[in-house]
């Protein structure tokens, strides 16, 4: 009862600040950016899985997903010092990773497809800086610009600025996909083009 109560009081103060319905259609990009992120996570797991495999036996190379292969190429030459126990865990952990890569690549085309079809993410995309992947996570997360009065409260929002603590309805909460795009954006600003974009063809 009491939170009922609390509801209709928020709802009739004329300033009250409502956060804009996404439409299911956002709901999906969202969906895989978020499965994207995932994948890209474990990956990870898996490159530094076999980074530290292959360096017990003194086989090491400098980090990065590409280095990684570098790496793999030892396991098949003839003159490999890694048993044959190991090297068939290490296949494992191979295929693995093989399969991670493809389903990255697959998201990435179907967020490409759907950058396509959105007239919000191609004007997103002409910013400097903002690509394929960070013009779609945008456009599928703000649902309604208009809602943000100012570029600083978008900003706060994002994360990008400190939050507004102020009173009278007017505090800025950033929620888990903005958390998401702030890094995003900040690689964008620092190096003019995001970590792992997509880019448009």
């Amino acid at each position: 009862m009491a939170d009922a109560e609390a509801i209709c009081e928020a709802v009739n103060r004329p300033n009250m600040h409502f956060v804009a319905i996404k439409s299911t259609d956002q709901q999906a990009v969202l969906m895989l950016h978020r499965t994207r992120d995932l994948l890209v996570r474990q990956r990870t797991m898996m490159i530094n899985a076999l980074r530290a495999h292959l360096a017990e036996f003194g086989i090491v190379a400098a980090r990065g997903p590409h280095k990684i292969r570098e790496l793999l190429i030892h396991l098949q030459d003839d003159s490999c010092s890694v048993p044959e126990v190991a090297q068939s865990a290490l296949r494992s952990l191979i295929r693995q990773m093989d399969g991670l890569e493809d389903e990255i690549s697959r998201l990435d085309r179907e967020i490409r497809t759907w950058h396509r079809q959105s007239e919000a993410s191609q004007r997103l995309a002409t910013i400097p800086g903002v690509e394929v992947l960070t013009a779609t996570a945008l456009a599928a997360t703000v649902g309604d610009p208009a809602l943000f009065r100012s570029a600083r409260q978008f900003a706060a929002w994002l994360g990008l600025v400190p939050r507004q603590n102020s009173s009278g309805g007017k505090q800025v909460v950033a929620n888990k996909d903005a958390r998401a795009i702030d890094v995003m954006m900040i690689n964008a600003a620092a190096t003019g083009t995001p970590r792992g974009v997509v880019r448009a063809p």
